[in-house]
């Protein structure tokens, strides 16, 4: 058995044999609750059709109903796998998609595709993905820009809610100023939060909004160190360092989730993922002030994922 092929079903087989364990879910918005754990579409790249299923179903059963992709994860790879592996599915589940196109025909035309490829008529919530800088809101807000084919998109029913991904405070900020969104996910990660300054900012600007808060990155440790080689990187689907230790994994989710936010979305290596749906359970507890200076100690010893 090739190596993928057995970290694939390793992974599937220990989400079915929890599958008796319902995550907890938290409000949404208008009465959605989603799963405290999200699935991540990355998840899903590199198993063929039957292992697919086999982990959506798995996951279904444990209890999760928010699944978040995206066209660029693996070239619409992850899209189109997801789609036929949730169609059994789809009335039941949320699905949040995401766009990287800051123009209004760009949007228009990722969105269709991405509605034909996840086999769907709506998605639940639909986001600017990856909003990086202060250019790329600027973009979204401009004359012709994205904003106005998400506008559009909810007014036809195509899309429920709309939000964003945030990956720089300032433009997050600016975003949620000059649009009704509904939702931000973004990064609420104990090393990027302790030692870079990411989160607080956005967090209370969402709350001051009344938007939900979806949270990335919570078992992300930091940067892959920079003399490895991406072939030489132990999980190859993930841009950043994931946090694998099982102990300083259940400190980093009980970070996260202790953080006002409705769920979050651990980095999609299938492993990472099963191991998050594991620690779930335990993962509302509030660290104690001896467990929260394990992880500032631990977030001094990394680069962060991201810095304000």
């Amino acid at each position: 058995m090739k190596r993928r092929d057995f970290v694939v079903a390793t992974a599937a087989g220990a989400m079915a044999s929890g599958a008796g364990k319902t995550l907890p879910k938290r409000p949404y918005k208008d009465g959605v609750e989603l799963s405290i754990i999200g699935y991540g579409g990355i998840v899903i790249v590199g198993m063929d059709e039957k292992a697919g299923a086999k982990s959506v179903a798995a996951s279904v059963e444990r209890g999760v109903n928010y699944f978040d992709v995206a066209p660029s994860y693996f070239n619409g790879e992850a899209e189109i796998k997801l789609g036929a592996a949730l169609e059994p599915y789809r009335k039941n589940v949320f699905l949040a998609e995401k766009t990287g196109k800051r123009d209004a025909a760009g949007a228009q035309a990722e969105l269709e595709q991405s509605l034909k490829r996840l086999r769907t008529d709506h998605f639940d919530l639909y986001q600017f993905h990856a909003v990086g800088s202060m250019e790329d809101a600027e973009k979204i807000l401009a004359p012709g820009g994205a904003a106005e084919t998400f506008m559009r998109a909810k007014k036809e029913g195509k899309v429920r809610f709309v939000g964003f991904s945030a990956h720089h405070p300032g433009a997050a900020l600016k975003l949620m100023d000059a649009l009704p969104l509904d939702s931000v996910l973004f990064p609420v990660n104990f090393a990027a939060w302790e030692a870079g300054g990411f989160g607080p900012q956005i967090l209370e600007k969402a709350k001051s909004k009344g938007m939900a808060r979806l949270a990335l990155k919570a078992l992300a440790l930091g940067q892959w160190p920079k003399d490895m080689k991406r072939e030489q990187r132990p999980y190859p689907k993930c841009w950043y360092q994931p946090v694998e230790d099982r102990e300083l994994a259940s400190l980093a989710l009980r970070f996260t989730l202790t953080k006002e936010v409705t769920a979050a979305v651990p980095p999609g290596d299938e492993r990472i993922y099963e191991l998050a749906l594991e620690l779930a359970g335990g993962s509302l507890r509030p660290l104690t002030a001896k467990e929260h200076d394990t992880l500032v100690a631990k977030a001094k010893q990394v680069e962060p994922v991201f810095r304000a």
